[in-house]
């Protein structure tokens, strides 16, 4: 690798303090790349030649930039997903590419990107580096990273949306027939992290496909992760996407019209594949910033007829419902992580109008069809 820095006197202050590393085939094939950064990495493998990675000290790096660091204590993440959702170990002094993204996870992390090249933390699994902000007393800091440099091409810092397969403005490159209708949309939400979303929709999408079905299913908001969309796919969805096809990291702290926009695309994009019913989650809790606003905007009761919603207990049930009714929406049923205490369940159903439904029920042909909207 080749490292230019200060070689003339006459450089302006700004070039003397960069620093350039050539990336070769040798160091690109031993870069460990995250999932968040796949199509960077596939481009990256192709052809090397074409990336540097450059260090300024005036550097700001943005959300979605590509960063290559390296390892200096591992946390609570061991662990880096690759670009195709392997759980790769991480070591100490190992240099790995994900992307600067800010993080919004109650169990976990509250991040931001940070302002400088400085050590930053690795906050998500999926591969995004940011600074942490705050983080819940249960769990072991954050695996330590330290910048070498921003990666380049062509002179420009290289974004995921750069080689991002969709885009929140393009038309989806799928035909659509005249005057096809678009296929039913269920929207899966939920009380917080972890209440049991992601397991909600694999089972539906899993029923939906048993009742003879072809099922799209996307993830509109959260954090990068290769879990979720692998679920969805194991469950029976014949198409799946995420954000991070859209280029994003994460969707926390993105201008509302941007998350907005992502919601839209990603449903005409999944109703044009041909799907007979096209299901999509939103992360986290009805109280994050994205997910209120969402909720109130009429764009979304335009594209979504109705919505699943998983909860955590009783109370968090019985408190979803009344929220989701009184934005207008139409609530299927109830399910998540408090169907696996029949004891909660009874709780809940004796409050809710709304149906109970446990969530590996779900996968029942009969029970998932009963779900879509009458058209």
């Amino acid at each position: 690798m080749a490292i230019i820095a200060e070689s003339l006197p006459t450089q302006t202050t700004a070039a003397r303090n960069e620093v350039q590393q050539q990336i070769d085939a040798q160091r690109a094939r031993a870069i460990r790349a995250a999932y968040t950064t796949r199509f960077v990495a596939a481009e990256l493998q192709r052809n090397p030649q074409d990336f540097q990675v450059v260090r300024r000290t005036n550097m700001a790096p943005r959300a979605g930039d590509v960063v290559i660091a390296t390892v200096t204590e591992l946390g609570k993440h061991t662990r880096l997903q690759s670009p195709v959702s392997r759980r790769q170990l991480m070591f100490v002094g190992q240099e790995i590419m994900v992307a600067y993204g800010d993080r919004y996870a109650p169990d976990q992390f509250l991040a931001h990107v940070p302002q400088n090249l400085g050590p930053c933390q690795l906050v998500a699994g999926g591969g995004v580096a940011s600074e942490v902000i705050e983080q819940h007393a249960s769990i072991d800091m954050a695996t330590q990273l330290q910048p070498t440099g921003l990666l380049m091409r062509h002179g420009k810092v290289v974004n995921l949306a750069d080689f991002a397969p969709l885009g929140i403005q393009d038309d989806s490159p799928r035909p659509v027939q005249a005057g096809a209708q678009r296929p039913p949309v269920i929207a899966v939400l939920g009380t917080s992290m972890n209440s049991g979303k992601s397991t909600t929709l694999g089972c539906l999408v899993n029923g939906l496909v048993n009742s003879g079905m072809a099922v799209a299913a996307g993830k509109a908001t959260g954090t990068g992760a290769g879990n979720d969309p692998d679920l969805f796919t194991d469950a029976g969805a014949f198409s799946v996407c995420d954000f991070t096809d859209f280029g994003f990291p994460t969707t926390y702290r993105l201008d509302y019209e941007t998350v907005r926009d992502l919601l839209v695309a990603m449903i005409r994009e999944q109703s044009a594949t041909g799907a007979d019913a096209v299901v999509i989650e939103i992360a986290d809790g009805l109280f994050q910033g994205e997910t209120s606003r969402l909720l109130l905007d009429p764009v979304f009761s335009e594209h979504v007829d109705r919505v699943l919603f998983s909860a955590q207990d009783a109370l968090g049930a019985l408190a979803g419902e009344r929220i989701l009714r009184e934005a207008g929406l139409d609530v299927a049923a109830v399910s998540g992580v408090l169907t696996a205490s029949p004891l909660a369940a009874k709780e809940a159903q004796a409050k809710l109008a709304t149906p109970v439904i446990g969530t590996f029920d779900l996968c029942q042909a009969e029970v998932a069809a009963a779900l879509l909207p009458t058209r």
